[in-house]
């Protein structure tokens, strides 16, 4: 496809990556790189049952001064702010997270507050920071994020069901350490919908307004791999070659959609995890297919390279074949990995249609979708087909 002769573009990558098998052992360095020697560990019950935070206890050793393991799905504003005070009473000077998108978002609040002070919601919204904040490596224990390499936090207000964005340059993590062992034991299901989580970055950073050659460049590979190795992922957790793809391409796809934005997908699957507690990653596949198809007259263009990573672009193809074919094989993809397909299958309720698309139209992400969309209604036309 052709670019705008008048593009302009910004492109961010700050964040160093290791990446191998038992690369986590490199974590206590990492920090000495940092100048940093307490360090504050951020994960989950679930993380911790499953012993793998021994293994980044041991490789920190003495530089270990507490662990929080009180992060849930969806990130909570008081869960920041309580933890972010047990760091301090530690004298922390550099936190480590865990675990998925929740714990990794969870951290990135922690950092905030540990340097700026006051409570977590003092700093809602875009570019308020003015100075990087409290050191932070990652380690997913997941693939699909991305969120080692991201400026986006999603916080949620579990009082009043909404999901908040934090997005700022100051919050994108030092360092993440990529060690597929980690990813190892995640279960067949979290691991196809985490993927698709990915999936979605990479195919919303393609059409998102803001998109440019090199975020298409990465989100294009990322597509690649994942429609590669993602399956097999599933089908043989064990097999460290596929998580490692598998683990690349969620941090590829992470950069690329934190350059170029995501759109109308994520925009209603943040007001699903919001009002009805639907998993990030399983929102997004549930509305990919369907957003696609609405979107299709606007950016056949874009779609036609998707279906070509996506190893599904026959010869003669016209642009809205195309199109069709990348939603038909999205849904054939998460068919094959076992994944609902419809929002009544995950507990979305009927009467609950309106007021989701109502909510959808406030998300933020839904200014960068090439398709322009002003009234619930047309929101609600797309919910119904996924329903």
């Amino acid at each position: 496809m052709a670019y705008d002769r008048d593009l302009n573009f910004i492109y961010r990558n700050p964040t160093r990556l290791i990446y191998g098998e038992n690369s986590i052992n490199e974590v206590g360095l990492e920090a000495d790189a940092l100048k940093c020697s307490r360090a504050f560990l951020v994960t989950d019950k679930g993380i911790v049952n499953a012993g793998l935070t021994e293994r980044v206890e041991k490789a920190l050793g003495r530089k270990l001064v507490g662990t929080f393991d009180g992060c849930i799905q969806d990130s909570d504003l008081r869960i920041i702010n309580d933890a972010a005070e047990i760091a301090r009473g530690k004298g922390a000077d550099i936190l480590v997270s865990v675990g998925g998108g929740s714990v990794i978002d969870t951290t990135k609040g922690i950092a905030i507050v540990l340097k700026e002070g006051g409570k977590i919601e003092d700093y809602k919204g875009q570019q308020c920071l003015t100075r990087p904040q409290t050191p932070h490596i990652v380690i997913p224990t997941t693939a699909g994020t991305g969120s080692e390499v991201t400026y986006f936090a999603v916080i949620k207000d579990q009082v009043n069901h909404q999901k908040h964005p934090y997005c700022d340059d100051n919050i994108i993590p030092n360092v993440g350490i990529l060690d597929p062992t980690m990813t190892a034991g995640l279960p067949p299901m979290l691991t196809a919908t985490t993927g698709m989580d990915a999936f979605s970055h990479a195919l919303e950073a393609i059409h998102a307004t803001p998109c440019s050659p090199v975020a298409d460049g990465m989100a294009l590979h990322a597509i690649r791999l994942i429609m590669e190795y993602l399956p097999l992922c599933v089908e043989n957790g064990k097999d460290l070659f596929a998580r490692g793809q598998q683990l690349m391409a969620s941090t590829i796809a992470g950069i690329a959609f934190t350059n170029a934005q995501v759109g109308l997908v994520h925009a209603i699957a943040h007001t699903l995890g919001g009002l009805f507690q639907v998993p990030h990653g399983l929102a997004n596949s549930l509305m990919l297919p369907h957003v696609v198809r609405y979107n299709m007259d606007t950016c056949a263009d874009k779609y036609v390279m998707i279906a070509q990573a996506m190893n599904i672009y026959a010869k003669g193809m016209s642009d809205e074949e195309a199109s069709e074919a990348v939603a038909e094989a999205i849904t054939a993809l998460t068919t094959r990995m076992g994944v609902p397909q419809r929002l009544r299958d995950v507990g979305v309720p009927e009467d609950g249609l309106v007021q989701l698309a109502e909510g959808t139209l406030s998300d933020g992400a839904i200014v960068y979708n090439p398709k322009p969309v002003f009234e619930a209604e047309e929101v609600l036309g797309i919910i119904k087909q996924a329903w």
